[in-house]
């Protein structure tokens, strides 16, 4: 074989960039990729290495194969977009089940692939129990080693606020889950009788003048102040990393207000989505 997949530091070990001889999506390559969230799924259209649609809609759990096709297909028809492959992840259970049954149904002339604990990807999972890591997790690793080395941190906030760790041979090392931003201000308005669910904007001030103020004071700083905690806990017991990316629907909610935050990479894990097609194709 003239590529391996099974070990991302062999490809990228020494360099920041991919290798002269790594697999490349060729420019006539129209990839789908999808990554199903528990509150929103997020699809992207490589066209080779240039991302060139992309939608954002709501994840239902509920949701069949027959329903998830006509979605996908009829976004893929309104930009008059037609696919050659299909890479998808995703953290819900039912949802990965019904992806599984739209494949063999709708997509059966396109290579598809679906992120399963079992499929090489060329990240070590070096935690307790590697198949509780959740896919969208893998693939961020798998990217953020590409595109900027390691050791480094992801911070993905979605649904929850995930800290993945990457080692210095592109292995996932653990990390941290804390609940995301917009779980916890509905859970504070909800429980608090004299709250209310805000707009979540940056405020004028730390030093809110009113309860909506105070409530955006509290969210907005107190997670730039979460995310600088954890990460600079995670640098004393690994060392300096080569970077800190965010990424996830809700980054631009808190990153510039961090100190630590070095990289914005909004599509990472479809980016890892992308690497793992392109790299099983050259097998």
């Amino acid at each position: 074989m003239a590529h391996q997949c099974v070990s991302v530091a062999n490809l990228f070990k020494g360099t920041k960039q991919p290798p002269r001889n790594q697999p490349q999506l060729g420019s006539g390559v129209m990839l789908l990729t999808i990554d199903v969230g528990n509150t929103q799924t997020v699809l992207a259209v490589f066209a080779g290495e240039r991302l060139a649609h992309s939608w954002r809609v709501r994840t239902n759990p509920y949701t069949t194969a027959d329903e998830l096709a006509l979605l996908y297909k009829g976004l893929l028809a309104t930009d008059d977009v037609n696919v050659s492959g299909i890479a998808a992840c995703s953290t819900v259970p039912t949802i990965t089940r019904e992806l599984h049954a739209m494949f063999g149904r709708y997509f059966v002339h396109l290579r598809t692939i679906l992120i399963e604990p079992g499929l090489k990807t060329g990240v070590r999972l070096a935690v307790d129990n590697p198949k509780e890591v959740g896919t969208d997790r893998v693939m961020n690793s798998l990217a953020a080693y590409r595109l900027y080395g390691g050791p480094a941190i992801v911070v993905d906030f979605g649904t929850s606020t995930n800290f993945d760790v990457i080692g210095a041979e592109g292995e996932f090392l653990g990390g941290a889950l804390a609940a995301g931003i917009e779980i916890s201000v509905e859970a504070l308005a909800h429980r608090a009788a004299a709250l209310r669910k805000v707009e979540l904007v940056r405020p004028k001030s730390v030093i809110g003048k009113n309860t909506v103020t105070s409530m955006q004071s509290g969210t907005i700083f107190g997670f730039a102040g979460q995310v600088d905690g954890i990460v600079r806990r995670i640098d004393a017991e690994i060392g300096p990393v080569q970077a800190v990316i965010a990424t996830g629907g809700l980054a631009p909610l808190v990153m510039d207000e961090t100190s630590v935050i070095t990289h914005h990479e909004p599509n990472l894990t479809l980016i890892g989505l992308r690497y793992v097609f392109q790299c099983t194709a050259s097998v």
